[in-house]
């Protein structure tokens, strides 16, 4: 299947790269008929690290993915040196030079492979990038598509960081219309069908699609086929910022106090929901993927899956600015995914929608026992690490005299009220997209999220925000 040329949507310093000449050379390096003497690399024997031992815990997780490993029956030692002691390791005296901007090819062939499980992208010219994370791979991507005033799309609400990533290139935010389920695909279309046509359309749509980062929400399988198929009609390029995707849940039940049962490889893949690069039969689908989430945040190792002929554009900048994700880090994550292989990665994973099911389902427990039910709604999310509180503002005793009938003036209070009886969570109204229109809200909401503490202190935290907005609402 062939992908549609989409370099018309290039940002003008995406078009005027040229290829790096010292890194094309750098492709003939390890070659053992070639005496290389074209880069600046020092001699391996000069790296002050010969050998690093790292222990994880060991597939299935029978004990969980928590449990800390106690012997050799469960613990997994990752010997990392400067020579290859596995085929699938990436020897410490490759890692640490420069090279590779794509990835390690170790590390690469192993998340192709993971790809093709998972998402099964639906043409043949794809590929992956190695990044240091979304983060850097979202500006990467505005980069490469983006050049002062293009607008984007982007969610009503919207991951703050990535709003001020986009802002520092100058372009212009247009807000997507949400509900509990993200994006609404009508509104989509009648906002670009209506669109002033003395004006470019957006070039981007960025959406934050599984476990959205505020709301917690998740787009369903139908909204993504009919988002797909508005991109194909008013040609954008969808980015689907990923870090969630895997941490997709057990469907909700309310009272339930059972751990999740037992899932098959088989089952856990089919019930994700389906990504948009599953369904890109265009290769109109950029992919922003990340270990941060699944493995830790700290290793900034993440990976972009487009087509290839975008790709190329995303190698070019990577040559000139992150040039590659950090050597050690590439050469111990991927000792320890060789290590597990593909089968243990996909427990690992299974490990963690049973941790974040049981985190939830606390979670909603906890709202319906801490909340005063006369303001406040919330629904259980189904995939991510956040779950967002809803308050009728207008039920404030306040509202309409000392308030002023605004809204973010109740927020506000509740914040501080909040963080008085010792909880802090996050006000909705930060993470509002740019240029979104508030007129006639009064429903405000705030964001927690139970990935960060321990069951016992969440559940005092929540008891604490509870008590603010109780106190706050007079009740």
């Amino acid at each position: 299947m062939a992908v549609k040329d989409l370099t018309h949507l290039l940002s003008e310093e995406s078009k005027g790269r040229l290829p790096s000449p010292l890194k094309s050379a750098f492709k003939y390096y390890g070659n053992d008929d070639i005496v290389f003497l074209g880069g600046g690399l020092p001699m391996a024997d000069y790296f002050p690290w010969d050998k690093i031992t790292a222990h994880s815990p060991a597939p299935p997780f029978a004990d969980g993915i928590a449990a800390k490993p106690t012997d050799d029956s469960n613990t997994t030692v990752s010997e990392l040196a400067k020579h290859k002691l596995e085929d699938y390791d990436i020897p410490l005296a490759r890692s640490l030079q420069y090279g590779f901007s794509e990835g390690q090819p170790e590390l690469v062939e192993f998340i192709k492979e993971h790809t093709k499980i998972i998402h099964d992208v639906p043409y043949e010219d794809w590929g992956l990038v190695c990044s240091v994370g979304n983060t850097q791979s979202w500006e990467a991507t505005l980069r490469t598509f983006c050049n002062p005033q293009d607008s984007i799309l982007v969610e009503e609400y919207t991951f703050s960081s990535a709003i001020e990533t986009a802002r520092a290139l100058s372009v212009n935010f247009v807000p997507v219309s949400m509900d509990d389920n993200g994006i609404i695909p009508e509104k989509l279309d009648e906002l670009l069908t209506n669109w002033d046509s003395s004006k470019p359309k957006p070039k981007l749509l960025y959406t934050i699609c599984t476990g959205q980062n505020p709301t917690g929400s998740s787009l369903p399988n139908d909204r993504r086929k009919a988002i797909y198929e508005i991109a194909c009609k008013h040609d954008f390029v969808i980015v689907e910022d990923e870090p969630y995707y895997f941490l997709q849940m057990e469907t909700y039940t309310k009272g339930n106090t059972e751990p999740p049962a037992p899932i098959s490889h088989e089952d856990f893949v089919a019930q994700l929901v389906k990504s948009f690069i599953s369904m890109d039969t265009e290769g109109r689908v950029v992919r922003l993927d990340s270990f941060s989430k699944v493995l830790a945040p700290g290793v900034r190792l993440g990976w972009i899956v487009a087509q290839k002929n975008l790709l190329e554009r995303f190698i070019r900048l990577h040559e000139v600015s992150i040039q590659t994700p950090s050597g050690f880090t590439q050469s111990i994550v991927q000792a320890l995914l060789g290590r597990w292989g593909q089968k243990g990665y996909i427990d690992w994973l299974i490990g963690l929608r049973k941790e974040y099911t049981i985190k939830r389902d606390f979670t909603m427990s906890s709202l319906l026992k801490s909340m005063p039910k006369e303001v406040v709604t919330f629904e259980p999310p189904i995939a991510g690490m956040f779950f967002t509180v809803k308050i009728d503002a207008t039920k404030h005793p306040k509202y309409a005299t000392e308030f002023e009938s605004d809204p973010l003036k109740v927020e506000t209070a509740v914040y501080e009220r909040a963080l008085k009886e010792g909880c802090l969570m996050i006000p909705g109204s930060w993470f509002r997209s740019p240029n979104f229109d508030a007129t006639g809200l009064t429903e405000i909401f705030f964001r927690g999220t139970y990935a960060a503490v321990p069951l016992d202190t969440l559940d005092t935290g929540l008891e604490r925000f509870g008590k603010a907005v109780a106190t706050e609402f007079g009740l």
